[in-house]
C-alpha cells in the first residue's frame, strides 16, 4: 500500500496529472456532519481543537464516511491566537470574537511582544492530534492536510475585534500606520508558521494557508501589505511538504496567490471557472476547486453536471484537486458529499 507521499493527493501537488483528479472538501469535518454534532455536545469549539483525542476523531469522521482522498486537519484559524495567550471565544452563529481588539500602534506592541515561539511551546496538543490521525490513516496511505488561518484574515478578526463585511479597520490600518501594519502582519505570518510546523511534525503531508477575506483588497494593498506576510507564514514549510493557498473572492488578484511561484496549489472559489483561472495561474500551478457549494442543495443531474464540468476544466491545468469554492455550508447533507466523491472515483453514485 502506498503512503501519503505517493498519494494522489500529494502527486497532483507536484505536478503530475493523474487519471482522475484526488477529492476531499474544505470544512468536510465538522458542523455538517451529524456524529460531528453528536460528538460536540457539552464541548466548545476551541476547547474541542485542543482535546486531542477529540480532534483527531473529528479530522477522521469525513474521511471514513464519504472516502475523500485527505484528510484536513480539524481546527479553527484562531487557535494558534489562543496557544499564544490571546484571549478569543468562538461564539455560535457570530464567529471568533476578541476581548481586546487591536487597534492602535500601543495594541500591535502589546500582542507582538508575546513571542512567535509561545505557540510552538504550547502546540503539543496540537502535535498529538495530527499524530493521532496519521497512525490512523497509516494503512491507507491517506494523507493529513495541515492547515493555518494566512496573516490578513487573523489580523481582519483581531483588529476588527470579531467578523465584518468590509474589513475597514484593517484596511486603513495599512496605509494610516503601515509600520503598525506590517509588525502586526510578521508576527502573526511567524504564529501561523509555528501552527503548521506542529500538523507537520505530528505527519501532516501538506499544508493549506486559509485568506477569507483576501477578495477585500485591492491588487495593489494585497500586492504591498498582505503577498509578504503570506509568504513568510508558508516559507519554512517550502521544500518540506506541499502547500496550497486559497483565498475567497480572488480573482483580480489570483496569479498574486502563487506568491512568486513559490506554493503547489492555489485553491480556486466558485466565481472563476478553472480553466480561466488555470490560464491565469500557468503551467507550473496545480488548481484546486472549485464546485459551487450552493450547488450542494441543487437537484442531483444538475450536481452531476456541475462536477463533471468543474473536472473537465480542471484538465487544463498541469494538476487538479476537485474541492468547493469555499467550505461545506452546515444544512448539507452528508449523502450529496459522499456521491460526489463517487463520481470523482468513477464509482457508481
Amino acid at each position: 500500500m502506498p503512503g501519503p507521499a505517493d498519494s494522489l493527493l500529494v502527486r497532483a501537488l507536484r505536478g503530475e496529472r493523474l487519471d482522475r483528479p484526488p477529492v476531499w472538501f474544505m470544512r468536510q469535518a465538522g458542523r455538517s456532519l451529524p456524529e460531528y454534532r453528536d460528538l460536540r455536545v457539552g464541548t466548545r469549539m476551541l476547547d474541542a481543537c485542543l482535546e486531542p483525542s477529540l480532534a483527531a476523531e473529528i479530522t477522521l469522521q469525513p474521511v471514513r464516511r464519504h472516502g475523500v482522498d485527505a484528510a484536513i486537519f480539524f481546527s479553527d484559524i484562531v487557535v494558534p491566537l489562543r496557544l499564544a495567550g490571546v484571549e478569543v471565544e468562538i461564539q455560535p452563529g457570530r464567529g471568533p470574537v476578541f476581548a481586546e481588539p487591536v487597534r492602535t500602534a500601543d495594541d500591535v506592541r502589546r500582542i507582538t511582544a508575546i513571542s512567535p515561539d509561545a505557540v510552538a511551546q504550547a502546540a503539543g496538543p496540537i502535535r498529538e492530534a495530527a499524530a493521532l490521525v496519521v497512525a490512523e490513516l497509516a494503512a491507507s496511505g491517506t494523507p493529513l492536510i495541515g492547515f493555518a488561518g494566512a496573516p490578513f484574515t487573523l489580523a481582519a478578526y483581531l483588529i476588527e475585534g470579531g467578523p465584518s463585511k468590509e474589513h475597514l479597520r484593517a484596511r486603513a490600518m495599512m496605509h494610516a500606520d503601515p509600520e503598525s501594519w506590517h509588525r502586526l502582519a510578521g508576527w502573526l505570518a511567524a504564529v501561523s508558521a509555528a501552527f503548521l510546523a506542529a500538523q507537520v511534525e505530528g505527519g501532516a503531508s501538506a499544508v493549506q494557508l486559509f485568506d477569507s477575506w483576501a477578495g477585500s483588497l485591492s491588487p495593489a494593498d494585497y500586492r504591498a501589505f498582505v503577498a509578504p506576510h503570506s509568504l513568510s507564514a508558508l516559507e519554512p514549510m517550502l521544500g518540506s511538504v506541499p502547500t496550497i493557498h486559497f483565498g475567497v473572492g480572488t480573482g483580480p488578484i489570483l496569479a498574486d496567490m502563487r506568491l512568486g511561484g513559490r506554493v503547489d496549489a492555489v485553491g480556486v472559489d466558485w466565481r472563476m471557472p478553472l480553466d480561466e483561472a488555470a490560464a491565469l495561474l500557468g503551467d507550473a500551478t496545480t488548481v484546486q476547486g472549485n464546485i459551487d457549494p450552493a450547488l450542494l442543495q441543487a437537484p442531483w443531474p444538475v450536481l452531476e453536471a456541475h462536477v463533471l464540468d468543474v473536472i473537465e476544466r480542471g484538465r487544463s491545468a498541469r494538476a487538479h484537486i476537485l474541492n468547493l469554492g469555499h467550505g461545506v455550508p452546515p444544512e448539507t447533507d452528508p449523502a450529496v458529499l459522499t456521491r460526489i466523491v463517487a463520481l470523482a472515483h468513477g464509482e457508481t453514485a
